[in-house]
C-alpha cells in the first residue's frame, strides 16, 4: 500500500473465515488498532465485521514517513503498521484457537483505495457505506446496535476517541442536526460498486 499525505483512503480486507468470534476478539483487534494505526493517521470511520474490516483514514505527515529497518526495504509507516496489526492479531488468534489453526488469517492483501474528494459525495457515501455494513448484512436492525463501528461515536451513543470527528466535519458535508437520519440514506449503486470488495 502506498499513501500520499493529505489524502483519504478506504482501507479494507476480509477473510474466507470468521476472524472475530467473541467480543474479546473485537476488543483485542481495536487495542491493536489504537497501538499501531491511531498514532500514524487520522481515523475518520471504522467498522469491524465478523469476517472483514473497513477503515476510512486521512493520511498525514506521520503516515508517509519511511521506516528504517536493517535488512528490510523501507516502507511507509502506515503501510508497515497495517501489516504489523494483522500479523499481531493473527498470531494471537492462532495461539488461542481451539482448532490449532496456522497460517494467514486474512486471505487477501489489504486494499487502500484513494477516495477522490473532488468527486461529488464520494467521501460522504463511503463514510455512510462503512457504517451501514452491519445493517446491510442483517446483523442489526439499527445502526447504533452494532457495537464495533464508529457510528456509535458519531451518533453520541458512546464517547469514543478513535476517530478525529472534528476533521470529519471539516472534510464532509455532514449535517450535525440530522446526522442520524442522514446515516440511513440509500447509497447509489454507482458508489456501492466502488466500495465493495474487488477480490
Amino acid at each position: 500500500m502506498h499513501f500520499d499525505q493529505d489524502s483519504i483512503y478506504h482501507i479494507y480486507n476480509r477473510s474466507n473465515e470468521t476472524v472475530f468470534f467473541t467480543e474479546e476478539n473485537y476488543y483485542f483487534f481495536l487495542k491493536k488498532v489504537r497501538q499501531f494505526i491511531y498514532p500514524c493517521c487520522d481515523i475518520l470511520a471504522w467498522c469491524l465485521m465478523p469476517n472483514h474490516f473497513h477503515f476510512l483514514i486521512y493520511a498525514n505527515k506521520k503516515s508517509i514517513e519511511s521506516t528504517k529497518e536493517k535488512h528490510r526495504p523501507a516502507l511507509q509507516v502506515l503501510s508497515k503498521n497495517f501489516g504489523t496489526l494483522l500479523s499481531s492479531y493473527t498470531q494471537s488468534f492462532n495461539k488461542f484457537d481451539k482448532r490449532k489453526r496456522k497460517g494467514r488469517l486474512f486471505s487477501h492483501n489489504t486494499v487502500a483505495k484513494l477516495i477522490e474528494q473532488e468527486k461529488n459525495d464520494h467521501l460522504e457515501n463511503c463514510f455512510f457505506y462503512i457504517h451501514q455494513n452491519p445493517l446491510q448484512a442483517h446483523l442489526v436492525t439499527k445502526l447504533e446496535d452494532w457495537e464495533f463501528s464508529s457510528f456509535r461515536d458519531y451518533s453520541k451513543h458512546r464517547n469514543g476517541t478513535l476517530c478525529n470527528e472534528t476533521l470529519v466535519f471539516q472534510l464532509m458535508n455532514l449535517d450535525r442536526e440530522n446526522f442520524y437520519k442522514q446515516s440511513y440514506a440509500v447509497i447509489e449503486e454507482r458508489y456501492l460498486d466502488s466500495f465493495r470488495f474487488n477480490f
